[in-house]
């Protein structure tokens, strides 16, 4: 095996200015065929609050491509000895599939380096090796431009691709350009990596993303990381597919900013500290949790008399509450349910069954919280919530509904209930 050859990486450092001697650097970290470039809708904002430095990986950009296969570790012996000829101070990483692989194996082995991590779209196991051998063999004897079409196929829903055909045209000729070499001997590193032992190991914040349409690493992917991980904490992003921060620029810039802010803050865990940045993350939390058909309708059916309580309940339900990493969004799915199949809060209920199954709940699973409701709650209520839960099941909408529950907030008098 031949690692990496010394010396830096292909680098660029953008800052806030003036910077200070407290301003956090942010480590980016690409994915597999993708140059620095991949980070360019983020840069420009989180550089206003970070230091952000972002790195090629050997043999993609402008770095080095020695012979290889490669190992794991070779890619971060690469980082590593980059980070060390530029003198920087334990870094906040951010890394997309391959990126966020390096990105754990660095805290897992260098703990000092490292403050927290943002894992979006990636993997502590990536099987089969075979499959990517045979990638990796398939590049050196035919080029990347071999794999392009296939790769960033992936990397983007479908929907979105047909909608920005140009970017799909320029990510094909960014993997074309990466070195085959490089390419080939990062792919072998994948196939040989297994960093399920270094999960439980790593002793930093960490925010692992996923997509909700992800092929390459679908979300029991990161929801496995963030279960092994000590203090961990797992977003699903709806309609992303695996390069996720170009195809939800914006949110992917939230949980970055939100995170590392959080972490420098001393603050729980990815809590977005200003009004502003709560109220943008729990416009993005409605949304994924709601759909956006029912978050347009309570935006526009907002008045002047309820803005104030609609803005309340964005930033301290869905900006602060649905936000904290003690639980995972199905468990606070069960636990809404419940909690509203005891009250009797049936307007609300119709409302959550969806939004549970949104965030992942199966039929069976919502029976089983209901039918436990039933020993705690009593019979009656469970009978009801049963009723209901299975008009939606059907497809129907709940007749316990109350006016403006599957409308705006406010239709019919109904405001307060709606957006909890």
């Amino acid at each position: 095996m031949s690692a990496p050859a010394p010396g830096l990486l292909h680098h660029q450092l953008d800052e806030p200015l003036p910077a200070t001697a407290g301003t956090p650097t942010l480590l980016l970290l690409g994915s597999l065929g993708s140059p620095l470039q991949v980070w360019a809708p983020q840069v420009a904002v989180l550089a206003r609050r970070f230091r952000v430095l972002r790195l090629d990986l050997p043999g993609h950009g402008s770095s080095p491509a020695p012979e290889g296969p490669y190992a794991l570790d070779d890619l971060v012996d690469a980082v590593v000895a980059t980070l060390d000829a530029l003198d920087a101070p334990p870094v906040h990483v951010a890394g997309v599939s391959l990126g966020g692989m390096v990105a754990m194996r660095l805290a897992a082995r260098e703990p000092r380096r490292v403050r927290s991590l943002v894992l979006f779209c990636t993997s502590a196991r990536l099987g089969p090796a075979q499959a990517w051998r045979e990638r990796a063999q398939l590049v050196r004897e035919s080029g990347t431009a071999a794999v392009a079409e296939t790769v960033v196929g992936r990397w983007l829903t479908p929907a979105f691709a047909r909608r920005h055909p140009d970017l799909v045209a320029s990510l094909r000729a960014m993997v074309e350009g990466t070195d085959d070499t490089g390419y080939a001997g990062c792919c072998e590193a994948v196939a040989a990596m297994d960093l399920t032992g270094d999960l439980p190991r790593i002793d930093v914040p960490v925010l692992a993303v996923a997509g909700a349409d992800d092929p390459a690493t679908p979300p029991e992917h990161l929801r496995a990381i963030a279960d092994a991980v000590p203090s961990a904490r797992l977003e699903v992003v709806a309609d992303a597919a695996h390069v996720l921060p170009l195809e939800h620029p914006e949110t992917a810039t939230q949980l970055i900013t939100g995170h590392v802010l959080a972490v420098e803050g001393g603050s729980p865990r990815g809590l977005p500290r200003t009004d502003a940045e709560r109220h943008a993350a729990g416009m993005r939390t409605r949304r994924e949790v709601l759909g956006d058909a029912h978050v347009d309708a309570a935006v526009a059916g907002t008045t002047a008399f309820t803005a104030g309580f609609q803005d309340f309940i964005t930033r301290y339900a869905w900006g602060d509450l649905w936000q904290r990493p003690g639980l995972d969004r199905r468990s606070r799915s069960m636990v809404t349910l419940a909690v509203l199949t005891t009250l009797g809060q049936e307007h609300e209920l119709g409302m959550h069954v969806r939004a549970a199954l949104r965030n992942g709940l199966t039929a069976a699973e919502i029976g089983e919280v209901l039918q436990h409701c039933a020993v705690y709650a009593g019979v009656p209520a469970a009978n009801r919530a049963f009723a209901l839960a299975q008009q939606i099941l059907d497809g129907e909408p709940s007749r316990g509904t109350a006016p403006g529950a599957a409308g705006p907030p406010g239709a019919g008098g109904a405001e307060t209930e709606e957006e909890r």
